[in-house]
């Protein structure tokens, strides 16, 4: 989604079947990580949202592992098939110890790859009526613009007007308004 926001597009919907395969190789996972970015806002979100682009990112996996559970999330990503590739952020100077995984998923017709960009750090934590562990929201917007990029997607917007406005973090879990166009 680093592609600038363009409304004439607002309609278009993330493709199932990459949801699919994101939330399946993830769920051996859901004890371990925090998720940040756009599949934080995706469980912040209410159950059962349609999956527009704008709405949230669903291109990779962010998660913030805290230091404790590195060893177990390297071995479960290292056992799901997942792979460390470089980027061009490994060489950076950088406060962040940041790694990369993919895996390249099969599909009639070709292949997709899932990435997973895993930061690990100790992060302030909501967690979601699924069981999903999420960055508060509060700390998770102040991630844009640092090591997340689509500072314009719905969620993004929605969420600093509502914290803005005085609602506590808490209270964005489920909200209708992180599914909404500006």
């Amino acid at each position: 989604m680093s592609d600038p926001h363009n409304p004439a597009r607002y309609g278009e919907k993330w493709p199932q079947y990459k949801i699919d395969a994101y939330l399946e190789a993830m769920q051996p996972l859901k004890d371990l990580v925090v998720l940040s970015g756009g599949w934080a806002w995706h469980f912040l979100s209410p159950p059962g949202h349609v999956e527009y682009k704008h709405a949230h990112d669903h291109k990779d996996f962010d998660v913030m592992v805290p230091p404790r559970n590195v060893g177990a999330v390297m071995g479960v990503l290292l056992g799901l098939g997942f792979r460390k590739v470089t980027t061009k952020y490994d060489h950076l100077p950088s406060d962040e110890d940041f790694r990369r995984y993919e895996q390249v998923v099969p599909r009639l017709g070709g292949s997709f790859r899932l990435t997973i960009d895993f930061f690990v750090k100790d992060v302030p934590v909501l967690v979601t009526p699924e069981g999903w562990q999420v960055v508060q929201p509060d700390v998770l917007l102040s991630y844009y613009s640092r090591i997340h990029s689509s500072t314009a997607c719905w969620a993004v917007l929605a969420a600093q007007k509502l914290l803005a406005a005085g609602m506590a973090p808490e209270g964005l879990v489920g909200d209708k308004r992180l599914l909404e166009a500006p």
